[in-house]
């Protein structure tokens, strides 16, 4: 069973979850620019660390077999940083690189003037730069964030199906398909999303333009929760095409769109969820 994280902040995560990940059965990931805990205070932070997305993080995954992409963006939360958003200006640098399949997270987080302006205008790059926008709905007050998220796509000019609206519940689930644009799902421990309550998502809405993914940053996290709810959804009567349609199929195809897509070393993956053994190509 191949599984593809399409939100995954390794930069976070140690080379043994890297092995783990790897005996389990992932074999891509997409890690977006994110917000890391301690706040920046310039933009040659962001420099620096759009490099490590794009040069170490690819090394260090493919030394386990993964093949890596990122998404580039300044974050919500760091938008409202007046010394952090110089990097707006910093982005088409990176946009035009190998690697980039999309434009973020974008969005919001306490849905400010400022995040009003970051969101606008990184969405007009990723039309500019002919890319995917990966879209981050605020933890506070969900359902007004994301209704307010799909008006500024709206309006934007952005075709929906080149947008991934992520951290979605069964609150915002509805008025995100109804939209048009990819519907992401975050599987954690304790917040967010279960593989039990991401299940009963898909059983009543079906497996089209879903997206399901670990997130796993530095917070309590786990980055097989991918592998745990591709169990969860055979558990449930899913069949392994389903379960491939929406932890392969869906990512290749939503981040396919940005033409810069590489998947072309990793060969032929055996089901993994007992530990069987893994085959893959390069690397």
């Amino acid at each position: 069973m191949r599984i593809f994280d399409p939100h995954i902040h390794m930069t976070s995560r140690t080379t043994d979850d890297y092995q783990r990940m790897a005996d389990a059965g992932v074999v891509a990931v997409v890690e977006p620019a994110f917000w890391l805990g301690q706040p920046r205070t310039n933009p040659g932070s962001f420099a620096d660390y759009f490099d490590s997305l794009l040069g170490w993080e690819p090394y260090r995954a493919g030394l386990f077999g993964i093949r890596h992409h990122a998404t580039i963006a300044l974050n919500p939360k760091e938008a409202n940083d007046p010394r952090c958003r110089p990097v707006l200006d910093l982005l088409p640098r990176y946009l035009d690189k190998d690697g980039v399949v999309a434009v973020g997270e974008i969005g919001y987080d306490s849905m400010t003037p400022e995040e009003d302006d970051a969101f606008t205008r990184q969405l007009a790059l990723a039309v500019e730069y002919d890319l995917p926008a990966l879209v981050h709905t605020p933890h506070r007050d969900k359902a007004r964030g994301t209704q307010r998220t799909l008006d500024v796509v709206a309006e934007s000019g952005i075709a929906p199906g080149r947008v991934l609206v992520d951290h979605l519940n069964e609150l915002t689930v509805d008025i995100v398909k109804e939209s048009g644009c990819w519907m992401g799902f975050s599987i954690y421990p304790e917040t967010k999303m279960s593989p039990p309550r991401m299940v009963e998502i898909l059983l009543r809405h079906g497996p089209e333009r879903m997206l399901v993914n670990s997130a796993a940053d530095w917070g309590h996290s786990d980055p097989l929760l991918t592998v745990e709810t591709a169990r969860a959804m055979l558990d449930a009567g899913f069949t392994e095409d389903d379960v491939d349609r929406v932890l392969w199929r869906n990512p290749v195809e939503f981040y396919g769109q940005s033409g810069r897509l590489d998947l072309s070393d990793i060969t032929e993956v055996e089901p993994a969820f007992e530990g069987s053994s893994i085959r893959r190509g390069g690397s």
